[in-house]
This record gives structure tokens, sequence and C-alpha cells, in this order.
């Protein structure tokens, strides 16, 4: 964040040498702890830190790091009017990789917005806003997997309670549920946001949809899972992710044929959009991979060579590698 001319960290509850390491490197630092915690409190008081002089506010994360260049581009983002900036966001990165990669919008005129929901928080403008998008900046998310996120699930049911008619947080809190295996809470859950009026986003209801089927697949049936996935390749054609998902369904029953058939489709799809609903088994690394090991187990071996090879392009994996071994012998024999 150095490229900035201010940098202002709010702490809620640190117990280590943060604020004293952040205090050493110019930062200016405040401390508050906020009970009950919620996100969008802390943010807002982050932001009354800032100085009325200062006329752009970019909010990040202390596991995100903007790539160099960025103050300039975002100085030429906010011309006359434009009161936001949209930017690419690789939320997850696989040896410098981007696998999921959105716009995060978190650029904004100061005293214009104000955070809001408990978790998954968003910025709302208080006056008409105009955003524009600048691709051309990037912030790299580098998460502490061992971190817990245990406090997202009450804060998302909170979030919800809220507001029961913000579409966006059911999704997620359906989803949360679905990372907590509680299958039953996330179908219902995740079928009251496809009910919602505001769940007009194809993307994100083809998700639900995609969810529900993996939920019904943990509970044994198979067969409403499937309805489910079909019903999430309907909402949204134009998504690799519905199906990528169908492949997977029945690459596990071992009927590689049509797996294959949904694997292909996948492929064919341009990743042109830039959604937080991207599936790391739907980047052409992975169908690659797929597509190899269903036209190996079909006895097509020289097929599965080439598309071994088209994923070994992408990136060097010890498996795949294994896998192309087994191949070649399969081909020389």
């Amino acid at each position: 964040m150095k490229e900035a001319d201010k940098i202002y960290v709010l702490d809620t509850g640190s117990t280590d040498k943060t604020v004293d390491i952040l205090k050493d490197l110019g930062v200016i630092v405040n401390q508050k702890v906020i009970k009950p915690f919620r996100f969008d409190v802390a943010r807002n008081e982050s932001l009354k830190m800032v100085d009325d002089d200062m006329d752009i506010c970019v909010c990040t994360d202390i596991d995100e790091v903007f790539e160099k260049g960025w103050r300039k581009k975002m100085e030429e983002a906010f011309k006359p009017g434009v009161t936001r900036v949209a930017y690419t966001y690789n939320w997850s990165l696989d040896n410098g990789r981007p696998i999921v990669s959105f716009y995060l919008d978190n650029a904004h005129l100061n005293k214009m917005y104000k955070w809001t929901h408990p978790v998954h928080e968003v910025l709302t403008c208080k006056e008409e806003e105009k955003r524009v998008i600048r691709e051309d900046i990037v912030l790299n998310h580098y998460p502490d997997n061992n971190k817990s996120r245990s406090s997202y699930l009450p804060l998302l049911e909170m979030s919800v309670k809220e507001d029961p008619e913000d579409d966006r947080n059911m999704h997620y809190l359906g989803r949360e549920y679905m990372y907590y295996k509680k299958w039953d809470k996330a179908i219902e859950t995740l079928k009251r946001h496809l009910s919602l009026k505001r769940a007009t986003w194809k993307d994100e209801r083809c998700a639900s949809m995609r969810f529900i089927g993996r939920c019904y697949k943990n509970l044994g049936n198979r067969k409403e899972a499937l309805k489910w996935y079909l019903k999430a390749m309907d909402e949204a054609p134009h998504l690799k992710e519905p199906y990528g998902e169908l492949g997977l369904y029945y690459y596990e029953d071992g009927d590689f044929e049509v797996a294959l058939d949904y694997f292909y489709k996948a492929l064919k799809i341009d990743k042109g959009y830039k959604t937080y609903i991207t599936e790391y088994f739907c980047t052409d690394f992975y169908l690659n991979d797929l597509i190899s090991v269903c036209l190996y187990n079909l006895g097509r071996y020289k097929d599965a060579l080439v598309y071994a090879d088209l994923a070994l392009e992408i990136k060097k994996d010890e498996r795949i590698l294994n896998n192309k071994r087994l191949i070649l012998r399969k081909i020389t024999s």
C-alpha cells in the first residue's frame, strides 16, 4: 500500500506486535474492540480515520497486495463524475497463476459511502454513483488458510435476519451451510434464495442450483441431484461451471463417456467472465486433466496423452506426469 499518500489501519483486537510493526512503518493505527463484532461497523470505524482532505479511499485487507503501479492507474480511473472504481481481484492463486478472479470495487470517493451488512459487507453510496472498471489494476489475495473463519456463519445468519430480502447474503448463507455439511439447511436456504424477487442474476442462481445438487448428492439422493444440475445448466448455459459439475457427477459414477461430453462442453466455453462463482474444477488445467483420465479409462490412450500434455503446459504437476508415464506405457506395450 506504500504508493498511497497515507495508510490507515483499524486494529480490532490483535494480541501480537501488529500495531507496533505498523506504526514503525509509518502507518496511522487506531485500536478499537467491537463487540459484538461485525465487519460493516469495523470498516465504517476505519473510514472515520481518513482525513477530510483525502480524495480517494481504497480499502484492502492485510492479506491482500496490489501489484506495483496501482496508484497512478487508480488516479487515471477517477475521471470527473466517477465515484467508484472496480479492479481485478485474484482471490485464489496457484504458484502466482490466478485461479479464481473477479472484480472488486472497494475504491471510492471519500465521504460518499458507508459499509453495510455484518459480513460479506458492501459499500453503499449516499448519493448517485458512477462505477467504472479498470482491469489492469490488480489486487492479489494471500490468505492464511490456518485462520479460523468460524465467525462467518453466525454473522451471515444475522445479516439475513436483518435483511431477509437480500439475495446476495441469502446465497452466501446457503453456501456456508453447505460448507459446514448442513445439507438440509443449505437446501432450504438456497431454495429461499431462488424464490427472492431480487435474485435475478443468472450466474448466482446457477450456483445456488448447483449447490442444491451437491447437497442432495451428499444426502444420497443422486436422482434429485441430477435434476438440479440440469436446472443449473438451463439457467446459465454460458458458464463453464454447470457443465463441469455435471461432468463430475457422471465421472464419479464411472460413466466416462457422458462425463467426457460435459467436460468437452465446459472446455469450449471461453472463460471471459470474472465472478466469484468461478470453480477450480472448471479451469482449463483441471478440465484437460479430467478429460485425459476419462479417455484413459475408455482405452483411448493417444487422445489421453494429448490432453495430459495440454494440462502440463498450463501447470507442471507430479500426479499428471505420473499419469503421462502410465499412458505412454499403454501406448508402447
